[in-house]
């Protein structure tokens, strides 16, 4: 296997960690005034990401920075390209991060409110926004020849990318109230697993649209094997949820995203950026990969740094892994 081809595995493999990692995160945000009834509950759901949501968004600045080192074509076309929608979703996660450490900075009703609004907010937004990125980037963009975006900054918007920003704002909620009901107990477990088994239809139509629109317009026969295994998954995890085994349901949604990840990139594979103009515009993984001493240098740092941050982050979940109830909260 040559560098290039490598490094789009493990680009791959990059959003696959922060599509499942963060999926839940955001998800946590987005159900916040859904499952939390009061300020005890809502301090309880909020404490189940605590530890690990900064730990979360490395995973992206990651995938950003990887892109950025190993294929400088893709990331100057993709992220010139989706100027507007980046910004909106960089804003959301500022907003969101600043409120999760200043909500219990006063001891006010109204002040909490504020800022769990912009918990709400920030996690909507970013959820959609992500699902807009990668979705430009799987259906394509209207890049010239030279790589550049024709027509104004909404050009790429239509109803695919749409429907992208969709999938992902809906499996993330799924994915959150998963979580939720495996990381915490009482009445808050009862209604998130309730939840997440009756919005399970309606929150995963848009991925299932999505996978086959993708898989139908550039896929090619190995990768129906992976989109099989995505919409089993998902449907094996809500069965699990349905008898109270929140871990396996927990697990068979993180194999529906890498199924996902598989299927999406598979198909997108050995481009990196479609044109919707002319596919003879199309950016590829052997034209936009950086100099092979570049990506060797690259790959010495990731085999040695790689397995430090899995163990690290496996540690703090595994330090955090108990159950969360109201009656752990203390008295502000």
């Amino acid at each position: 296997m040559d560098l290039p081809t490598l490094w789009f595995m493990i680009i791959a493999v990059l959003w696959l960690g922060y599509l499942f990692l963060e999926g839940f995160d955001f998800g946590v945000g987005m159900l916040l005034p859904v499952l939390g009834r009061t300020e005890a509950e809502r301090r309880v759901m909020i404490n189940t990401i605590g530890p690990v949501w900064d730990g979360n968004e490395v995973w992206l600045l990651v995938a950003g920075g990887a892109t950025f080192a190993a294929f400088p074509g893709w990331y100057a076309s993709l992220f010139s390209s989706a100027y507007l929608p980046l910004l909106l979703f960089l804003v959301a996660l500022i907003g969101r991060g600043v409120a999760f450490e200043y909500r219990g900075k006063v001891d006010s009703p109204a002040w909490r409110r504020v800022w769990d609004t912009v918990i709400v907010a920030g996690s909507w937004i970013a959820a959609l926004g992500v699902g807009l990125l990668l979705s430009w980037n799987l259906v394509g963009l209207p890049i010239d020849a030279a790589g550049n975006r024709v027509g104004g900054a909404l050009a790429a918007v239509r109803w695919e990318t749409l429907l992208g920003a969709l999938a992902i704002a809906g499996f993330a909620a799924l994915h959150g109230a998963a979580y939720l009901a495996l990381k915490t107990d009482g009445p808050i477990r009862s209604r998130a697993r309730g939840l997440a088994i009756g919005v399970a239809p309606l929150a995963l139509a848009p991925l299932v649209a999505l996978l086959l629109i993708v898989q139908l317009r550039s896929g090619s026969a190995w990768t129906w094997v992976p989109l099989a295994v995505a919409l089993a998954a998902a449907v094996g995890a809500v069965a699990r949820l349905a008898v109270g085994r929140e871990g396996q349901a927990f697990a068979l949604l993180g194999a529906a995203v890498a199924a996902t990840v598989t299927t999406l990139f598979g198909a997108l594979y050995p481009d990196v950026l479609p044109s919707t103009i002319d596919p003879a515009f199309s950016l590829t993984v052997a034209e936009t990969a950086s100099s092979p001493y570049t990506l060797t240098v690259m790959s010495w740092v990731a085999l040695f740094g790689t397995p430090a941050v899995l163990v690290y982050q496996g540690w703090t979940y595994w330090v955090f892994r108990k159950r969360i109830a109201t009656h752990h909260i203390p008295v502000p």
